[in-house]
């Protein structure tokens, strides 16, 4: 069969932003049906109340078969990954294996293995015992880095100074409650079944802070074998644990990020992560050479997909399409590249009181005529939503914009010509005052999915410009 022929059809799952921009791309080629609810918008997001993940997964199974579907993917980090294992693990499909899924994904599992097969790169970790709103134990050393062991985005995820900040941090209305516990229950029903050792997946865990760059290493696992497609560097706000930037390809040295690819192939092997594709998130200090994974996801990182597209000519998510058919992404036609370097620029606001303006029409044709090649996402929300996202944030993310340039020089002047077309300030450190100089830059949150919003009141739009 010639490498442009249609292929059979696949079952994408939560397929959003820009999974969605993806495949709609590549649908001629790869046709497929999606299914899946929207987390972000309202009335989809009602669909919480009632989901279970085995009862979709065999829902799914019987539609498939019905339909003629002969493969699964999707590169959603709180349901899509995990149903996608159960359905292929089912079906008989390539995929990634269902234990293998929850290893990653159950954050506190994850450091018990790291330590076992890499604890250089592992910083002290335990649960927090105590439940949701419970007084939180006396003894604990701060500051520490608290993070949900089932992550839901970058929800409940900070560095906290004292016994105080951790109890206030800890401490939730009965709405939050149910929204966290149902953003978790699916995970903790297969947990029970097919990880007991874990435990419970409906807790927090503190790690040790860690101040130093951050990256991000993408690849896939192919009959076993690691295959490296690459490495982000991650840029923060000043002073903050907020996405400022993501830029491809790397500047790390190219030992460190074979050092990196050596431990994202001992953890994968130790937990039989044989197919699929991953990115490991990770910090390295340029002082003391220290390298500390934050964490394994068991997809593919989305919004990195058309920073590759534009610099390598690859595109990952054609990728993950061949990986679920049993194909060999490497085997796959590349496009030219249009760049020496691209970043995906993320326009946030710190302030509460602040005003973000959102381009109008004529800035938006004028973005367009002047960037034919960029990407441009907006994300209008209603004065609640804001609200609630500084509250569980502590940011608001208005807008994110994808360019490429020849070099890095080159899309900096590039970023700032077009960030004015727009009305809104370049991300770029020099750019912006530090908002909390003392805040250490750790982040937990995968960098590709959207700002959490848990009443999803006013979804964002986008507006994808080729």
């Amino acid at each position: 069969m010639s490498l442009q022929a249609p292929r059979p059809r696949s079952l994408i799952l939560f397929s959003y932003d820009w999974d969605q921009i993806a495949f709609s791309r590549l649908a001629a080629r790869w046709p497929h049906v999606s299914a899946g609810f929207d987390l972000f918008s309202f009335p989809s997001n009602a669909r919480l109340a009632w989901f279970d993940m085995q009862r979709f997964v065999a829902l799914w199974a019987w539609r498939a078969r019905r339909q003629g579907l002969e493969a699964v993917v999707s590169h959603h980090e709180q349901f899509g990954a995990l149903a996608a294992a159960l359905l292929a693990e089912r079906m008989g499909w390539p995929g990634t294996p269902v234990k293998a899924v929850l290893a990653c994904q159950h954050k506190l599992y994850a450091r018990e293995v790291l330590e076992r097969v890499c604890p250089q790169v592992n910083p002290r970790f335990k649960r927090l015992d105590c439940a949701y709103g419970d007084s939180v134990p006396g003894g604990l050393s701060y500051p520490a880095f608290i993070k949900p062991v089932k992550a839901a985005f970058s929800v409940l995820a900070r560095t906290v100074h004292s016994q105080a900040d951790l109890q206030a941090h800890t401490r939730f209305g009965a709405w939050e409650l149910w929204v966290i516990r149902h953003l978790v229950e699916p995970f903790e029903r297969v947990v029970r079944e097919r990880l007991p050792e874990a435990g419970t997946a409906h807790s927090l865990m503190l790690e040790e802070p860690v101040c130093a760059p951050q990256y991000c290493l993408d690849g896939y696992v192919l009959q076993g074998e690691l295959r490296r497609l690459g490495v982000v560097d991650v840029a923060m706000y000043p002073g903050t644990q907020a996405f400022m930037r993501f830029d491809y390809p790397s500047r790390l040295p190219a030992a460190v990020i074979e050092r990196a690819t050596d431990v994202a192939r001992r953890f994968l092997s130790a937990i039989g992560f044989t197919h699929g594709l991953f990115n490991m998130e990770f910090f390295h200090d340029p002082l003391t050479d220290a390298l500390t994974v934050i964490e394994f996801n068991p997809r593919l990182a989305s919004q990195f997909s058309d920073l590759y597209r534009r610099v390598d000519g690859i595109d990952l998510h054609e990728a993950g399409l061949a990986l679920a058919h049993g194909e060999d992404p490497a085997a796959l036609p590349r496009v030219a590249p249009s760049a020496g370097a691209a970043a995906s620029f993320v326009y946030r606001l710190f302030d509460p009181s602040g005003v973000s303006r959102q381009p109008d029409e004529s800035q938006r044709r004028a973005f367009a005529q002047a960037y034919p090649d960029a990407l441009l996402m907006a994300f209008p929300k209603s004065a609640d939503s804001v609200a609630r996202d500084f509250k569980w944030l502590g940011s608001y993310r208005y807008g994110i914009a994808h360019l490429g340039g020849a070099d890095p020089d080159d899309l900096r002047r590039r970023c700032e010509d077009a960030s004015r077309l727009i009305g809104w300030r370049a991300p770029y450190a020099d750019l912006h005052p530090s908002s909390d100089p003392h805040a250490p830059a750790q982040a937990e949150r995968a960098p590709v999915e959207p700002a959490f919003d848990p009443l999803g009141s006013a979804p964002g739009s986008f507006q994808s410009i080729r």
